[in-house]
Formats: C-alpha cells, sequence, structure tokens
C-alpha cells in the first residue's frame, strides 16, 4: 500500500518531468526558430515584417521622411541635373553652393531610385527604402555565413549561423537604422550592401566572374561611401589565395578586371565632383549646412581631425547610452551593446596563425580609421552606427570565434544584445523625431 511519502515521491517526480519536458520543448522551438534564420530568404522576410512593423509603429511607412534627400537627387538626374530642382523640406547637411542644393554623400542611392522616383515622385517613401534595404542586408549576411562554411572559412552550425544573423537583425546598429528612413540611414544601409555582396561574390564565384562582380560591388561602396572600398582588403586576400595557383600573368590579369571597376567608381566621383565645383578633390563639405553644434569645431579643426578620436573611441567603445537621455543620440558602445562580437577576440586569438585572420583584421581597422578621425560621432543615434560599416568582417571575425564556445553562450549574448536594441528601438525613434 501506497504511503503519503511514496505519492508525494511520485508527485515531485512527475513535477520535474514535466518541468524539463516543458524546458526541452521550450528549447527545440528556439533551436528551430534560429535555424530557420540561417536561410537567406525567410532571414530577409522575417526582417522586413520586423522592420515594417517597427517603422509603422512609429510613423507611417509609406510616407516620407522630411529628408528623403536621395529622391530628390534622383529627381534631378532624370531632369538633366546635379543640382536639386526641388528643395526638400529641411535642408540640414545639404550642400548649399552658389544658391543650389545638392548632396555630399555618393550618388549611387539616388541611381538605384530612379525607377522609384520617376513612378511615385519625390514623396516615394523612405521609410520603405530603408525597411527593404535592411531586410536585404539581413539575406545576404546569411549568404555570406552560409558560402563562408561552404568555403570552410568559417565552421559553423545551421544553429549557428542562424543565431549570427538573428543577432545582426536585431542587436546591432541595423535595427534602428532600418526603419527609421532619412538620408543618413540610406546612405549607410546601402553602403553595407554593396561590401556585403563583395564578400558574397568573392565567397560564392571562381575565375573571372569572382574577381569582376567582387570589383562592381566595392565600386558601389566607392560611389555610396568611398572609405568603404578599404573593407575589400579580405576579398582581395582570399581571391588571390584561392587563385594562387594560376600563372601571375593570369591572376594580376584578374586582379584588374576587379580594380577596373573601382578606378572607374573613382573617376565618376572625380567628375561629378568637378561638374558641381570645379575640383575633383571637393565632394561639397565645406558648403555642407552643417548642425550649429558642429561650427566651431570644423572651423578649428576640420572635418578630419586627431581631436575627433577621444570622444569618437569613447562614444563608439565605452559611453553606455541606457537608460535613453539626450546624451544617448551620441552612440553606444560596440561591445556593451552587442556582445556578441566580444567572441571576435576569441576569433583572433584563435586563429592568429591564419592569414584569413589577419586580412579581416586589417579591413576592420582600414574602415574604423577615417570613422575615428570625423568630426561628430555619428549624431544623431543610437549605438554606433558607424561601425556599421566594417560589420561584414567583424561578422565574419567573430564567427571564427563562435565555434570555440558552446551554443548555449551564443545564445545568450544573442538575447543580451538584441534586448538592450528591441528595448530601445520605439523610444529612441521618437527621441530622434523630436530632436530634429
Amino acid at each position: 500500500m501506497a504511503t503519503i511519502s511514496d505519492v508525494a515521491k511520485v508527485r515531485r517526480e512527475r513535477g520535474s518531468l514535466s518541468r524539463r519536458d516543458t524546458l526541452g520543448t521550450g528549447v527545440r522551438l528556439a533551436s528551430a526558430w534560429a535555424r530557420v534564420w540561417a536561410q537567406p530568404q525567410w532571414a530577409g522576410l522575417l526582417a522586413l515584417l520586423i522592420y515594417g512593423a517597427v517603422a509603422e509603429i512609429h510613423r507611417p511607412l509609406l510616407v516620407a521622411t522630411s529628408a528623403a534627400y536621395y529622391n530628390y537627387l534622383a529627381d534631378a538626374f532624370m531632369h538633366g541635373q546635379l543640382w536639386l530642382r526641388q528643395v526638400p523640406p529641411q535642408t540640414l547637411d545639404l550642400v548649399l553652393y552658389h544658391g543650389h542644393y545638392s548632396l555630399y554623400w555618393g550618388p549611387l542611392p539616388s541611381l538605384l531610385l530612379l525607377p522609384l522616383v520617376a513612378l511615385f515622385g519625390v514623396g516615394f517613401s523612405d521609410v520603405l527604402t530603408t525597411a527593404v534595404v535592411g531586410a536585404l542586408n539581413v539575406a545576404l549576411v546569411a549568404a555570406i555565413l552560409q558560402a563562408a562554411t561552404a568555403r570552410r572559412v568559417v565552421r559553423l552550425t545551421r544553429r549557428q549561423r542562424g543565431l549570427l544573423v538573428l543577432f545582426f537583425a536585431l542587436g546591432t546598429v541595423q535595427l534602428p537604422l532600418a526603419p527609421q528612413g532619412r538620408v543618413w540611414a540610406i546612405d549607410q544601409l546601402v553602403g553595407f550592401a554593396c561590401v556585403a555582396l563583395a564578400y558574397l561574390a568573392a565567397l560564392r564565384y571562381r575565375g573571372w566572374w569572382a574577381f569582376g562582380l567582387t570589383g562592381v560591388a566595392l565600386a558601389g561602396a566607392v560611389l555610396t561611401r568611398d572609405h568603404l572600398v578599404l573593407a575589400g582588403v579580405w576579398p582581395a586576400w582570399y581571391l588571390a589565395r584561392e587563385h594562387w595557383g594560376w600563372r601571375w600573368r593570369g591572376l594580376l590579369a584578374r586582379l584588374g578586371t576587379a580594380a577596373a571597376p573601382i578606378v572607374g567608381a573613382v573617376g565618376l566621383l572625380g567628375v561629378y565632383d568637378w561638374l558641381r565645383f570645379g575640383n575633383i578633390l571637393n565632394n561639397g563639405i565645406p558648403y555642407h549646412q552643417m548642425n550649429v553644434a558642429f561650427r566651431a569645431d570644423y572651423a578649428r579643426y576640420g572635418f578630419f581631425s586627431l581631436h575627433y578620436v577621444p570622444i569618437n573611441l569613447y562614444y563608439q567603445y565605452v559611453f553606455y547610452p541606457l537608460p535613453l537621455r539626450p546624451e544617448s543620440t551620441m552612440g553606444g558602445s560596440l561591445l556593451l551593446m552587442s556582445p556578441v562580437f566580444v567572441l571576435a577576440g576569441v576569433g583572433v586569438v584563435r586563429g592568429w596563425r591564419q592569414g584569413s585572420t589577419w586580412a579581416l583584421v586589417s579591413s576592420i581597422v582600414l574602415v574604423n580609421l577615417p570613422i575615428l578621425l570625423l568630426m561628430g560621432t555619428g549624431w544623431m543615434q543610437y549605438g554606433p552606427r558607424y561601425t556599421l560599416d566594417f560589420t561584414v568582417p567583424l561578422l565574419l571575425l567573430t564567427a571564427l570565434g563562435v565555434r570555440r564556445v558552446p551554443h548555449w553562450t551564443l545564445a545568450l549574448l544573442t538575447v543580451v544584445s538584441i534586448a538592450q536594441f528591441s528595448g530601445s528601438a520605439l523610444p529612441y525613434l521618437h527621441l530622434v523625431s523630436w530632436l530634429r
């Protein structure tokens, strides 16, 4: 006959089994969710839905912001002009030269927007533009990690790849940029897409196609944010290594194929600036309508200076923006806000003998140098938005470190990263809108 203690023991065992079953079910569901993000098409679609929803909560998704400057430049191009035909609702950061407005940013986003502006006019939603380009970037990251795993550049399980893609989509500065609209976000997101396409082309193709497509993608980066060409160190190293067995003349010819569109893009920018300002080295920065907060520093130190390095280092790697306050729009620590990137350090330590590791490090450092010398930290922003410029090589370096830690470590760091960004994305977007 069963005693009371026997009944209690059975109940405890059943409760324990029930809790273990629930936990196991939760783990399996989370693992399946992560694996979905490893697939480029699903990752892009999910990201688009999330970015669109965040944007719609903040402002109407299909309504342009007051800083949809690329639309106005596309309109000017359609009418054979390099100066804006129509003046946007605001002119902050626009170039004003001899009574005409223009942009100091590269022209590629406007060229890409030409068909849409032709159909819908300058009122086409730049918020929708950033949401779509942001979703494309997520799909590209998934494709890069997939290709890098297939080429044995990194060794990741499908769940690890999915977690890294999920982390990029919701746990980095990608999240506040994608639903935002505005010229500043479009500039960075399109630049990221160009760099991502260059890395993907290098990983996915062979022979002339690999060199040619990589060069075209980097040319696009030049025409968007010219310093992003420095991220091409790793693709150049990888392509040279993969094709090292060829005769040196053949290798040089293929490297020339990659370099040709980049040189062409630099030449095109020179002509563009010559036609506007009579100087191939003047992109309009001296004439841009900067915020009053920057004028004293610009007059004393210029646009690039060592003077800006300490403050940029502080707001990019040290400052913590939570709880949200006006100073939060200055930036935020890359490693505190996106702690998954700490694993990049593990990747460097574990892969210090490999040329690939140092090519990735070189790409990150070279792209970051102009950012550290730049006037302004990226204000207004949530998180270190300029770090998006070197996030592609940083993600690959992080992937090298991921295989050295347990899955739960990556999952935990991903959750922490997402919590810090998703929990503040909406209040931040409202704060930026109010301050502007």
